[in-house]
């Protein structure tokens, strides 16, 4: 199944905002509706999907979100983001359910996200590990080299002025790494380091991760925490809680999965 990323905006009251129509890739199936990754979906009942973020040190303000956890920085026009982590394993049993690990710009409380990283994702008893770029609300691309759990992924996305963007992903145990260089027309108005549960006609299950850490985030080359970013914690529409983001040290903190 192909995935798609969203938007992120939990918690705070704004106008739902519709997903606009998908420009198909080359070779995508058509027999079943794509995963993506999308802007944040707010658990106040948007039928838009969305990403959090999550800041460090002393506890930023949170909001909740269907579809994302992590830390984003609004506010401001933003130029760059970038964060590395340790690929977690899934605990995969019977099912399917789905994960991501990302950094962006856009998709908290705008229609678009320039965004990359990487999926792991369980089938049964079977977990599968991917990396991709998106410029949403296209559909997501994904590499065709191999990511494992444990290693360790560098990820950026940085606007190069003239509606320019490089989205960088590394995965440094493996040695390989992708620049893509898109354009769009973009507002750059949120920046953010995201653990989504993919959407396809929905929010899909979410993949027991375990706990992912994210080190040295930054925003437009300072720390994260530098730009008080929100913190977004993942629940579901009724409010349980899916995936919590602890607090924000300089550019670290932690997303632990808690539900499926």
């Amino acid at each position: 199944m192909s995935f798609r990323r969203s938007t992120l905006r939990a918690g705070i009251a704004a106008a739902a905002l519709v997903l606009p129509a998908l420009a198909p890739v080359a070779a995508v199936a058509t027999t079943a509706a794509p995963t993506v990754f999308t802007p944040m979906q707010s658990t106040a009942g948007s039928a838009t999907p969305f990403f959090i973020s999550h800041g460090g040190g002393v506890r930023h303000a949170g909001s909740t979100s269907t579809n994302w956890a992590g830390y984003a920085a609004t506010g401001s026009t933003y130029t760059s983001v970038t964060t590395t982590f340790k690929q977690p394993k899934v605990s995969c049993s019977s099912g399917t359910q789905y994960s991501s690990f990302w950094v962006g710009l856009d998709g908290d409380g705008t229609s678009s996200v320039e965004q990359t990283g990487t999926e792991a994702d369980c089938s049964g008893s079977s977990a599968s590990y991917s990396a991709w770029y998106e410029m949403y609300p296209a559909y997501p691309v994904t590499y065709g080299n191999s990511v494992s759990p444990g290693d360790t992924i560098v990820e950026k996305v940085i606007y190069g002025g003239s509606n320019s963007y490089e989205l960088y992903l590394a995965d440094t145990t493996k040695g390989w790494s992708h620049t893509t260089n898109k354009t769009g027309s973009h507002s750059r108005g949120s920046a953010e380091v995201i653990a989504e549960a993919p959407y396809s006609g929905g929010v899909l299950p979410l993949a027991n991760f375990g706990t992912v850490t994210f080190n040295s985030s930054t925003v437009d080359g300072s720390s994260l925490s530098s730009v008080s970013p929100t913190s977004i914690n993942m629940t579901t529409s009724s409010g349980t809680v899916k995936a919590a983001t602890g607090s924000l040290s300089g550019g670290t903190f932690a997303i632990t999965w808690h539900h499926r």
